[in-house]
């Protein structure tokens, strides 16, 4: 009987159809699959060949890989024969969930751009900051966004983009005539929150995505080669999660229009049982959660009302949840019961680091498995020396799949990216049997639902309100979303009502960053011999 690891030794060895191999990666020698595309531009025009089939499904909309070929075409050339769109330009796409979210990152790409990403949930100044960062020729942004935007061209969601997708309706990918970028060369720039208080731009290259593209049909080719069922280019896709993150969009959108498979949108706010109605009509077999959506399928208790037996892949993803939530949530969901994965990634590392199987989660509960495929994973002590298992260090992961850098700061990519292109992920953990076991996030990083909030940030906003002498941001238990917001400010003298410190907070941050516990005191907090605040024994009642 062959193996799994016969099996991915065919598919990656010499002369494999995912055949690994060492090539000079921006002065490193590093592992990448020799048949990948060169560049997604390349990605768009193969992707014409899947025709009928649907590429984008929504409760209301079906399109096709044809289609949206076609209509990605015509955004290229709009962008840049009306819009001055030039190769190297950055485009910002600031909006809510949609297909035409996506057809305008296919489009930029296809005119030569690259995409920004900006998170839909950013107040006007966080876009301020933004604009002036990455500065973008373009914002395509809904309306709500646009309404927020100022001192920008914007394009908008509804009207613009399909007007200029339909406004060239003979053009091709293959006939807009944009030179071909390098592998190298920024693709998109994702933002992920900065532990100095302003969030940093990640910089994905070609290759990055293409990489994890290939990561994505090896996966496919592996579970065939397994004897899994069907056909992988039936599979059927749920995007719930945002698509400025990396688990939507490099990870689903992108690898989808490589493999034939249909992306199943739930447009708007997480809502159980329009998700659960949406898989049940469209038969949706694969489903990658957060662990908020995942406790409120517990709460709500009806998923037996459902038809969910073609739902055979079930992952949580983005921030942790303990052995025995799993449990509640494989007694009441039952595709959880047999298929339920996890995993561990970060913007930077643009797709997993390692995955956990229902076996792994069996046999050793809380780790998050070893290793995907061309990932190579060192637990290094301070001085950068790889240690042992069993002894608990930082996370350090080297790959092709790994961001480039952090768009214009070199001080925070040199302390990301080191010799050799190795990413230091500023995360806590060891090795037990070759598996991750996470011990510590990224010191202090608040996971609120599944989205990164740095306590220095919001520290750094309410530091300005009127009578601050000092503040701590922590992250506390909650049920729903795993952890809240709570903010400890130490005032001089008056200490003003919550509802005027919250007002303060809400004009200048995101709704999931402003804290929504608070401790108003003027008690001194508690630090150590080097100043520093000790955060275990900062007093979180009252």
């Amino acid at each position: 009987m062959t193996t799994a690891m016969e099996i991915v030794q065919r598919l990656t060895g010499p002369g494999g159809e995912f055949e690994l191999r060492e090539e000079e990666v921006l002065g490193s020698r590093l592992p990448v699959f020799t048949g990948r595309a060169r560049h997604l531009g390349a990605v768009l025009a193969a992707s014409a060949a899947f025709g009928d089939r649907d590429y984008i499904v929504t409760a209301t909309r079906r399109i096709s890989f044809a289609e949206h070929a076609a209509r990605a075409a015509s955004l290229a050339k709009a962008l840049r024969d009306d819009h001055g769109v030039r190769p190297g330009d950055r485009v910002a796409i600031n909006a809510a969930n949609s297909p035409e979210w996506i057809l305008a990152f296919w489009g930029v790409l296809a005119a030569g751009g690259i995409v920004v990403a900006y998170n839909a949930w950013w107040t006007p100044a966080e876009i301020e900051y933004a604009l002036g960062h990455t500065e973008p020729v373009l914002v395509i942004a809904d309306a709500e966004r646009a309404a927020r935007t100022t001192g920008a061209r914007v394009l908008t969601v509804e009207d613009d983009v399909p007007a200029l997708a339909a406004r060239y309706p003979d053009a091709t990918p293959e006939t807009l005539g944009v030179p071909e970028p390098a592998e190298d060369d920024p693709a998109v720039i994702l933002y992920t929150s900065g532990t100095s208080g302003r969030p940093k731009g990640a910089v994905h290259t070609h290759r990055n995505l293409t990489s994890v593209i290939e990561y994505h049909r090896f996966n496919d080719a592996l579970m065939r080669a397994m004897g899994a069922p069907g056909d992988p280019a039936d599979r059927r896709y749920l995007l719930v999660l945002p698509l400025f993150h990396i688990a939507s969009l490099h990870n689903l959108a992108v690898p989808r229009l490589a493999t034939g498979s249909a992306v199943i949108m739930h447009e708007g706010r997480f809502d159980v049982d329009a998700v659960l109605g949406l898989i049940e009509r469209e038969r949706v077999t694969n489903w990658g959660a957060v662990p908020t959506m995942a406790h409120r399928i517990v709460e709500h208790g009806a998923a037996t009302k459902y038809d969910l037996s073609s739902l055979t892949a079930f992952s949580l993803a983005t921030a942790p949840s303990s052995p025995a939530f799993k449990d509640r949530l494989r007694a009441v969901f039952p595709p959880a019961k047999d298929a339920l994965v996890d995993s561990y990634g970060l913007t930077e590392s643009c797709t997993g680091v390692s995955i956990a199987t229902p076996a792994d989660l069996a046999e050793a509960p809380g780790t998050l498995g070893r290793p995907v495929i061309g990932v190579r994973l060192e637990i290094r002590d301070p001085d950068g020396n790889a240690l042992p298992e069993g002894v608990e260090g930082e996370v350090c992961v080297r790959s092709a799949y790994n961001m480039l850098g952090y768009w214009k700061d070199r001080a925070a990519t040199d302390q990301a990216i080191r010799a050799d292109r190795w990413l230091h992920t500023g995360d806590i953990g060891m090795l037990e049997d070759g598996r991750l076991r996470l011990t510590t996030r990224r010191s202090d990083l608040i996971l609120r639902g599944g989205e990164n909030v740095y306590p220095a940030e919001i520290e750094n906003v309410l530091a300005e309100y009127p009578g601050v002498r000092e503040c701590v941001v922590l992250g506390v238990p909650h049920a729903d979303l795993g952890q809240e917001v709570m903010a400890v400010v130490v005032f001089a003298e008056r200490v003003p009502a919550q509802d005027e410190i919250a007002a303060f907070a809400r004009e200048r941050l995101a709704y999931f960053k402003v804290p929504s516990r608070w401790r108003l005191t003027t008690e001194p907090l508690p630090r150590n011999a080097t100043g520093k605040v000790v955060r275990r024994e900062v007093e979180t009642s009252g």
